[in-house]
């Protein structure tokens, strides 16, 4: 195995020359430079990077943490982050707090020991748990902070209603999720701001953000004599109507369904699920690239940054004209 020493001895120059002129090329004449990296290149010399890392203080990886990776808009997001961490060569540690906003302060303290920076992607998590980064450069996803990445819940929320409007719905439910969700309060201001512009809104919640949480709302949701219904999430959506079914009522025909995230989900289901959705792969992306950033700033340094992605509607089966409508 070729090592440094091999390096310096060929290239005639000292050992700490050579790791400058490989590490910190700035730092060495360039001629010197030249040389010591054609002698590398000649004699097939690979440096050790987890080594140079840790003289920098850096380990080479960061972590994410999630509340829930079964959930298909946090398996999409978290595909993002570990595609756009190989381009940097980084390697991801990722955590899966399974819905338990209590231990997430503890995870991510955790985290952020043994990484150069964190993602943090769960929108139930607690401001007063974001100190738990120990100083460590910290990115959230649907959530407020300085470094943030997220989609457009006020834009999203337009396009639902605007498509259930124009197809004749004036009292839709909203099947809401946790109560310390981010996400869910920025949607619930969103419908608030549109209620009455021809539209009655029924917020309903919360609910947990799962099938099971959509079953459980399939009652209150039946109650509310609403003819449409948008979800949390896709996840809700699937127990909704599911449940809704089981209650002999029919999807879309008596009652149109539009879900959130816009995950692969939406389109595997009967009947395919109409939902608000984002680019959740470039949100992972975008999230990594603002880690990066600020983990090669100088501590201390770099302005807040907010990246908002915006919102799409895709429009499938699950969604058509109310009853009432239909029977006039």
């Amino acid at each position: 195995m070729v090592t440094v020493r091999d390096v310096a001895r060929e290239a005639g120059v000292s050992i700490s020359t050579v790791s400058r002129a490989l590490s910190v090329p700035d730092k060495v004449a360039v001629e010197t430079r030249e040389r010591v990296v054609s002698v590398a290149a000649a004699l097939g010399y690979q440096p050790n990077r987890a080594a140079a890392g840790l003289r920098a203080g850096r380990t080479g990886t960061v972590g994410l943490l999630v509340p829930d990776l079964a959930n298909p808009y946090f398996a999409a997001v978290a595909k993002g982050v570990t595609a756009g961490a190989r381009e940097h060569a980084l390697g991801v540690f990722v955590v899966d707090s399974e819905e338990k906003p209590e231990v997430e302060a503890e995870l991510l303290r955790s985290l952020a020991h043994q990484t150069d920076g964190v993602i943090l992607a769960s929108p139930r998590a607690l401001d007063a748990d974001l100190p738990a980064a120990g100083g460590k450069p910290l990115v959230v996803v649907n959530q407020g902070g300085p470094l943030a990445v997220g989609t457009d819940n006020a834009g999203g929320v337009a396009l639902a209603l605007e498509h259930l409007r124009s197809l004749g719905h004036q009292r839709i439910a909203y099947v809401g999720g946790p109560a310390a969700s981010w996400s869910d309060a920025q949607r619930r201001a969103a419908l608030h701001a549109a209620g009455g512009a021809g539209v009655e809104v029924v917020m309903l919640g919360p609910f947990p953000p799962t099938v099971d949480g959509g079953a459980g709302a399939a009652d209150d949701v039946v109650a509310s004599e609403a003819t449409a219904a948008i979800t949390f999430n896709d996840v809700v959506a699937v127990g909704l109507v599911r449940a809704v079914r089981e209650r002999g009522l029919r999807v879309p025909e008596d009652l149109s369904v539009v879900g959130f995230d816009d995950t692969f989900l939406a389109a595997l289901v009967t009947p395919a699920l109409t939902s608000v959705g984002a680019d959740l792969r470039e949100v992972g992306r975008r999230a990594i690239g603002l880690l990066v950033g600020r983990i090669g700033a100088r501590a201390g340094s770099g302005a807040a940054t907010r990246v908002l992605l915006p919102a799409t509607l895709a429009v499938r089966e699950s969604t058509t004209t109310p009853r009432t409508a239909r029977e006039d």
